[in-house]
């Protein structure tokens, strides 16, 4: 096929979506299964190419050809172990993508053997996009076949099958599920950033869903639709779907700086980053096995953000990437964690929840908090907290923290008011003037406790002010705070009182 002049990346799908009207997706739709039987009625051979990777390898892989035997034996092909087939997207320039190499090595290095398969379709792949929708029916029909074959062939277990499809891969991997004959499901599919132009909103059957393997997981990583356009699909499609930092633009992926630096090809690349992070999220679980980035389940990112969701009761998380616990549920669940901007992505999420009593209206209403967190292993200082609306009343805050580091237990807290202590040479005059008032009658915040939930060890802490007897903080003021004792009682009955 020669080479097919296409719109830039985002145009495109643009073009595509403001184009189709949701009536005429669902035609197309129905349409398809039709026309993936017919068109393989006529070829002669399939569109897929087998690649069969062997480490260090990128280039001329040997390849398995279907309903020919003697190919498994010459690629080393081991039916002894677990078969995982990686599946790429659509393609503009009509070549395999590096990340489809680090996956396969990354594989490779796992302390686990796989035989691992690289399924080529760039001939069905590289054309417009509306067209390479319609042939991911096709090519999801030659993976089913092919994995029929390896069954009636050698005794393969479909089960012991793990589909890896990326963006319209994810989408082939679906078809291949729906389309392999028989009651028995391939054991896992994991869908990669499924793509959303001309999926969203689409029923199960027409889309990667629960329904097409064993065990099916997502990773969404750019969902939110920019210029009219959503890349990634936003709807669930998997037992778990996993939203890493909301699954919008990914930290490192600042699309502001792109289009400062390299105008619309920014945009491109930005789009790219963000769309091809679930691919590397997933490298990233091979290779780091004591680094796995733990997701919980919410009702959205707000939310999550809040602190709120880092329970792991009753499969509320779960393990993002390769080591993911394969648990079926009824329905299905959203997962939210954050990351960091680089590998290994793993943070560490911490609820905090704190406790303000406000003791006047003449001070600062929308203050910043910074916390230094002291633990066994690390401490981690310039931890910033600012409420969204100020600190009104009496009141308990709930909010996210997250840290690169491992700090290992929480010991101690420093809590600190930034800003200008302006009462500070009035408070000198008032005592003057009237020397029988005391620093209890200065105004400032009583902080009752500071309560924190870890949500990778699930432990829960309270820590009480170090000095029971003045727990008042002052702007411009650092207190610290303890694990709390059998002064918890006294302090909670001082703030009450006071």
């Amino acid at each position: 096929m020669g080479r097919i002049q296409l719109l830039p990346f985002l145009l495109i799908l643009l073009l595509t979506e403001q184009t189709l009207t949701q009536k005429g997706k669902q035609k197309c739709k129905e349409e398809e299964h039709a026309l993936a039987i017919r068109i393989k009625k006529h070829q002669n051979t399939p569109e897929t190419k087998f690649k069969f990777y062997e480490e260090g390898r990128d280039e001329d892989l040997c390849q398995i050809q279907i309903f020919q035997p003697e190919t498994l034996e010459k690629c080393s092909f081991n039916e002894s172990l677990p078969l995982v087939v990686i599946i790429h997207g659509w393609s503009v320039d009509g070549m395999l993508e590096s990340w489809i190499w680090k996956m396969a090595a990354a594989f490779k290095l796992h302390k686990s053997q796989f035989n691992v398969v690289i399924a080529d379709w760039l001939t069905f792949a590289h054309v417009h996009y509306p067209i390479a929708v319609q042939n991911t029916r096709v090519i999801g029909l030659e993976i089913a076949e092919f994995l029929e074959w390896l069954e009636s062939s050698i005794q393969f277990p479909r089960s012991n099958v793990h589909l890896i499809g990326y963006s319209l891969g994810a989408h082939v991997s679906g078809f291949a599920g729906s389309y392999i004959s028989g009651s028995n499901k391939i054991g896992r599919i994991t869908g990669l950033d499924p793509a959303g132009p001309l999926f969203e909103g689409m029923s199960s059957t027409d889309r990667l869903s629960p329904d097409d393997a064993n065990f099916v997981d997502a990773i969404h990583t750019f969902t939110q639709q920019h210029m009219g356009l959503s890349v990634g699909i936003n709807q669930p499609v998997a037992h778990y779907d996993f939203y890493p930092n909301g699954g919008h633009f990914q930290p490192g992926c600042h699309i502001k700086n792109l289009i400062a630096n390299i105008g619309f090809h920014g945009i491109k690349e930005t789009v790219k980053c963000a769309h091809e992070r679930s691919v590397h999220l997933f490298i990233d679980s091979l290779l780091n096995d004591d680094k796995q980035s733990m997701a919980y389940w919410c009702k959205d990112i707000n939310t999550f953000d809040k602190g709120v969701c880092l329970s792991c009761r009753k499969n509320r998380c779960n393990t993002l990437g390769y080591n993911i616990k394969k648990k079926r549920l009824k329905r299905a669940r959203k997962l939210f964690l954050k990351t960091r901007s680089h590998m290994p992505y793993k943070v560490y999420h911490y609820q905090f929840k704190i406790h303000f009593i406000h003791q006047t209206k003449d001070i600062q209403l929308d203050p910043t908090f910074t916390l230094t967190l002291i633990g066994t292993k690390e401490d981690v200082e310039n931890v910033l907290f600012t409420p969204d609306d100020g600190i009104k009343g009496n009141k308990t805050y709930s909010f996210l923290i997250t840290l690169d580091t491992d700090i290992g237990e929480l010991m101690m807290i420093k809590f600190k008011w930034e800003g200008i202590d302006v009462w500070a040479n009035i408070w000198d005059t008032v005592q003057t003037i009237m020397p029988w008032t005391s620093e209890a009658d200065r105004p400032g915040l009583l902080l009752n406790t500071i309560r924190v939930k870890a949500g990778e060890t699930q432990e829960q802490m309270t820590f009480c002010s170090e000095n029971v007897d003045n727990i008042k903080l002052l702007p411009a003021q650092e207190k610290t705070y303890v694990r709390c004792r059998n002064n918890a009682k006294k302090q909670a009955r001082k703030a009450r009182t006071s």
